[in-house]
């Protein structure tokens, strides 16, 4: 703990003296930067921190090859994986030979963004640099089976991502999750209980922090009363200690937690509730589950009769396994059994769930067909044949090359439980409700009233039953050159976030299926570094039975000095400056943005109608710009580099007479760049 208070006060007079800093040499103040970093490294965990330092000097002298390469490293150790690319090419494009394995993480940081074309290009660059020196075996040398083993998870993505499945993923809300990690749900099977592991630090036991510089793991609880979910708390001192605790399993009445400790390199214990609501203390798991090796992760068949665990005990096929116990008459879990080559790989296997049938094993893989790190599976049990069905990759966006872990089913199959870092995420990693095509089919749409996109028919002699997906183009062009412009870009329902797949068919410009077969509301965002990301909401047509073509020019503009974008994807409580659930998005979107183009400063505006007395509005508008601000600091944007001004009523982008097409643009959040 010392340790990293004296590196943090370190940083803090660093931070604080960057003024005095700036008028030096920029080389010399990218040196004290990297420095502090490496102190931060080398005494403590504290990697996000040091991640963002690096970057710090990495920006300020982009020759800093050290520097840079580190602050590319840093990110696939942490979060934002994809943004270390920007690191890693500033040093190739200098010294290509600086690190032997230099084009293996350009190719890994690059597979984290889902370009795969890029991944593989540069994979297999690194292959021939292996090959013609197949006799080096310095520390930096990445083996050639792990670069095989990228090139096919690539592979597998590139088909994933073209055929994303069609999985409503939304996130549970701002009542669960927080600005830190959330994860690990379970559920009791009434739906109306939920248990998480979170490192948030407001009702943390602990409120010194742990050696990464953030919270301690604790156990939280929340409960749903008439359809909506309470506010989260701590689930108390019989069962969290002031150091890390985290949960695994929960039985179907909601009645016992299983929880894992870290005696024994990781061990399973379990707590009872009490009849007045309360929880008993922990004790270890009875019977032969537990042993001298790590036991991580836990599920309970429905019955309570028979588990599945992970474990690195030896006799493994390799890495983690997933394994199986009985309950014998003593009550104790005996008949341990490895559940085989069906299930467990070379590689690793964690967080099983057995699904309420009893049958359906949930399961992650850092093996089988996965696109990167674990991804999820899931494979049934026929007792018949006493045999497991071939693993089944739950596929895109469920999955992605990250780590997907912990996927939990509700008693009917119709929705799934999860943790993941996304778009619309309030913090690192949250908690997401995921929806099955078969929970969908109960789902009632809602659509609004609203023009749809123009339509080019053509003849088909397709049957009237038959739908013919809508074929949407979408073209992505400089605003000011109209030349095209390779971007990141995303289209996904409004409200359910389901993915439509696309495939790029020239420069700039890429082809979206439409299968829904009614008209729906969709998000469509696109990003390009140096430029205004842009978030639009479009209405588009439904699927016919004639083929038909709708199409869309996207303009992006050049993060240019004066350069405004209205963030109209931010929500607020009513007469407040606290978001709403749905403005994470675009939130993280600014985020990015800030991130990706460093040396932009921008000023935050806020606005309003003229409801209200105009002072009132002022004071509210300001409180809301400092709100997004506020929300970019946390997430280690330089204060310095954001302004935050409240217009209030000053600056109508219509008239105030009509709610929908005047009130409803007043209200509003804008970003100006002030300088680049």
């Amino acid at each position: 703990m010392s340790g990293i208070r004296s590196v943090l006060t370190f940083l803090v007079i660093l931070f604080l003296s960057g003024p005095v800093l700036g008028q030096q040499d920029p080389k010399q103040t990218a040196r004290d930067y990297m420095q502090v970093a490496e102190e931060m490294i080398t005494g403590t965990k504290a990697l996000d921190d040091a991640r963002g330092l690096m970057v710090l000097a990495a920006d300020l002298d982009t020759t800093f090859l050290k520097a840079n390469y580190d602050a590319g490293y840093l990110h696939l150790l942490t979060i934002n994986k994809e943004l270390a690319v920007k690191y890693f090419l500033r040093v190739y494009r200098q010294n290509p030979d600086y690190r032997f394995d230099l084009q293996y993480w350009i190719g890994k940081s690059y597979q984290y963004g889902l370009d795969f074309d890029n991944a593989l290009r540069f994979y297999n660059e690194y292959k021939q640099r292996l090959e013609s020196k197949s006799h080096y075996q310095g520390k930096d040398r990445v083996p050639m089976e792990t670069v095989d083993k990228s090139i096919v998870e690539c592979m597998n993505g590139k088909d994933l991502v073209s055929h994303p499945g069609n999985f409503s993923i939304v996130n549970i809300g701002r009542e669960i999750n927080s600005e830190f990690e959330d994860y690990g749900p379970v559920l009791n099977e009434k739906e109306d209980e939920i248990i998480f592991t979170t490192r948030r630090r407001e009702g943390n036991l602990n409120q010194n922090v742990a050696e990464d510089n953030k919270p301690f793991e604790d156990i939280f609880i929340a409960y749903k009363k008439g359809g909506a979910w309470g506010y989260a708390a701590n689930i108390g001192t019989e069962i969290n200690t002031p150091y890390h605790d985290s949960n695994l399993a929960l039985s179907a009445d909601g009645k016992t937690l299983y929880i894992l400790k870290d005696e024994g390199g990781g061990d399973i214990y379990y707590c009872q509730q009490r009849s007045d609501g309360t929880w008993a203390s922990p004790v270890p798991l009875p019977g032969k589950v537990n042993s001298s090796f790590e036991e991580k992760s836990i599920t309970i068949s429905r019955d309570g009769k028979t588990l599945y665990f992970s474990s690195n005990r030896p006799g493994g096929l390799g890495g983690i396994d997933l394994y199986m116990a009985t309950k014998d008459a003593k009550g104790e879990w005996s008949n341990v059994k490895n559940l085989g080559a069906k299930i467990n790989t070379e590689f690793d296997e964690e967080g099983p769930f057995i699904g309420y049938d009893m049958t359906t094993l949930y399961f992650s893989s850092k093996g089988h067909k996965n696109m990167g790190s674990y991804d999820i599976f899931k494979s049934t049990y026929d007792p018949k044949t006493n045999t497991w069905s071939d693993p089944e990759n739950l596929g895109y966006p469920i999955n992605t090359p990250d780590d997907d872990i912990f996927y939990i089913t509700s008693s009917d199959g119709k929705r799934a439980y999860y943790s993941s870092v996304r778009e619309d995420g309030l913090g690192y990693t949250d908690i997401f409700i995921v929806t099955t095509p078969e929970g969908m089919k109960d789902a009632v749409a809602t659509v609004k009233k609203e023009p749809t996109e123009p339509v080019a028919s053509t003849s088909s002699g397709a049957s009237k039953k038959e739908l013919v997906p809508l074929t949407y183009m979408i073209s992505v062009v400089d605003a000011d050159t109209k030349s095209p412009l390779a971007a990141k870009i995303r289209l996904q329902g409004l409200s359910d976030n389901i993915v439509v797949g696309s495939t790029p068919v020239k420069a700039g410009v890429y082809e979206f299926r439409i299968t829904s077969p009614s008209p729906k509301d969709y998000l469509l965002s696109v990003e390009k570094t140096g430029y205004a990301f842009v978030n639009q909401n479009v209405n588009i047509r439904g699927a016919s039975a004639n083929p038909q073509t709708a199409t869309r020019t996207i303009e992006l503009r050049k993060l240019s000095v004066g350069t405004t974008s209205i963030l109209r994807n931010i929500y607020f409580d009513y007469d407040r400056a606290t978001f709403k659930t749905e403005s994470y998005t675009e939130l993280n979107k600014l985020e990015k943005m800030m991130r990706e183009n460093p040396r932009i400063s921008i000023e935050i505006g806020g606005h309003t109608d003229n409801y209200g007395h105009w002072k009132y509005n002022h004071t509210l508008s300001q409180h809301r710009a400092e709100a997004v601000k506020d929300f970019l600091t946390k997430k280690g944007i330089d204060p310095r580099r954001v302004k935050a001004v409240g217009y209030g009523e000053s600056k109508p982008l219509a008239s105030n007479d009509d709610e929908e097409d005047g009130r409803a643009l007043n209200r509003r959040v804008e970003f100006k760049v002030l300088q680049n």
